[in-house]
């Protein structure tokens, strides 16, 4: 195949010099998947150009009436872009290639003095910032309606005991109050990670240029404001060195809560199964067999459990794209895109359908009335001994012994009398709760 036969068949870009071109296999092999996320970052790149052309206006750059012109094209594109009808051209190469074409399309010559003083690398980290950021905070509030989800069941059953395990045997009595509740607080910890994660995107990088500032006298501090930053990146060189390391920190964010779903939806996997048997769900959320008529699968949990697996793969896959690159800007930033932004877009549909299934989940009664779970109570029985003074060694094998010659009569105890912190008589729910609104506040 000849690389270069389309040689003549080339699309000018704005970077672009008189007489220069690109071929199209080239152009096509470069932009890659860019446009298809691009238009994700769309509203966000014209309230970075809203901010940056407001600072320009105050240092001198442009005139009141030139920015009243930009900004009154730049607010209708937004609003074309709000209501979904935005679409990037087949010629143009990115989003600020659009962007900026359409308004000196409408605007003329005042258009093309929106790029003062920017490099398309700190558009887009201002772009991914923006969005980041606002994802961080949608996911955010995924987690809390979970959450309170959970907590809403953990009061419900929390009296509906459930056979605990340990290497998948049989163990102690538990319950689904604690179950739900157990998931409930892993979440809190989720969202230390997501608030960590918030706040590195939380900075901003614009006017750091290609990585090396300018000779303009930008305030980097007023577009800061502007955009709603906490802070910005100060050092030009680190903002651009921010690329990449920011899309991995909220990686490993995601891939937190992601694990936390996992393993709740294997949980619900396995109880679901005819060899437990402790929960069920209405027909219309399970799937059937084509040909064993008997079957509900739990397909939902499954794939929420694949997916979240592969959620928890995305640091790793960001690691070895960005290892190893020596500072400054690199096209292979371009693909953090196409591997961070559909996670996000899977890890909130993970959180919607899991509440989706555990709001109509439906709880066995009497699980621990089954002949196989007698032994489960063999900890009271030690500990009702060691309650008479037997020491717990002793006590221990006792029980032990008994529970070897098959004598073992201990009757099954369901009014089990465990009141501390976090047990099933005492789930600590309001506690949870707090430590949960410990951690929302620090979003603010």
């Amino acid at each position: 195949m000849d690389l270069f036969k389309n040689a003549e068949n080339c699309i000018m870009k704005l970077w672009q010099k008189d007489g220069s071109s690109v071929n199209e296999l080239i152009e096509k092999f470069t932009v890659g998947r860019d446009k298809e996320f691009d238009l994700l970052l769309a509203r966000y790149d014209v309230q970075g150009s809203l901010a940056h052309t407001q600072m320009l206006q105050t240092i001198g750059l442009l005139t009141k009436e030139e920015l009243d012109h930009i900004h009154l094209e730049l607010n209708n594109i937004l609003q074309t872009i709000l209501a979904g009808n935005f679409a990037l051209d087949k010629d143009v190469e990115d989003i600020h290639s659009q962007i900026e074409l359409i308004l000196t399309q409408r605007i003329g010559e005042i258009g093309k003095k929106i790029h003062s003083g920017r490099s398309r690398n700190d558009q887009v980290a201002v772009d991914i910032k923006l969005y980041l950021r606002a994802e961080i905070e949608m996911i955010r509030d995924e987690v809390k309606s979970f959450f309170d989800l959970l907590i809403a069941r953990s009061e419900k059953f929390k009296d509906k005991l459930l056979p605990g395990y340990t290497h998948l045997q049989v163990a102690m009595p538990s319950s689904f109050g604690l179950w739900f509740g157990a998931y409930a607080e892993s979440l809190i910890d989720d969202l230390e990670l997501l608030v960590a994660a918030f706040n590195v995107a939380n900075k901003n990088p614009l006017g750091s240029g290609a990585g090396y500032g300018s000779s303009f006298p930008l305030n980097r501090t007023l577009t800061t404001e502007f955009l709603d930053f906490e802070t910005l990146n100060y050092n030009s060189v680190y903002a651009q060195m921010s690329r990449g390391k920011t899309e991995k920190i909220v990686s490993m964010a995601l891939s937190s809560i992601a694990a936390t779903l996992s393993k709740l939806a294997m949980d619900c996997c396995l109880y679901i199964s005819q060899n437990f048997g402790f929960i069920s769900f209405p027909p219309e959320l399970t799937t059937g067999s084509s040909i064993m008529p008997h079957k509900k699968n739990p397909d939902v949990f499954e794939l929420i459990r694949a997916k979240c697996n592969r959620i928890q793969s995305i640091p790793n896959e960001l690691t070895l794209l960005i290892n190893n690159l020596p500072s400054g800007y690199h096209r292979d930033f371009q693909l953090t895109k196409e591997i961070l932004f559909p996670a996000i877009e899977e890890l909130k549909s993970c959180l919607q359908l899991a509440s989706l299934m555990l709001n109509n989940i439906e709880i066995r009664d009497n699980i621990l009335d089954d002949e196989k779970y007698k032994y489960i109570f063999s900890v009271e029985a030690v500990n009702e001994l060691v309650n008479k003074g037997v020491p717990f060694r002793e006590a221990y094998k006792e029980i032990g012994n008994q529970i070897s010659r098959g004598d073992f009569n201990f009757d099954y105890k369901k009014q089990l009398n465990h009141t501390h912190e976090g047990s099933i008589g005492n789930l600590s729910n309001d506690k949870i709760v707090f430590e949960m609104n410990k951690v929302l506040k620090k979003f603010l």
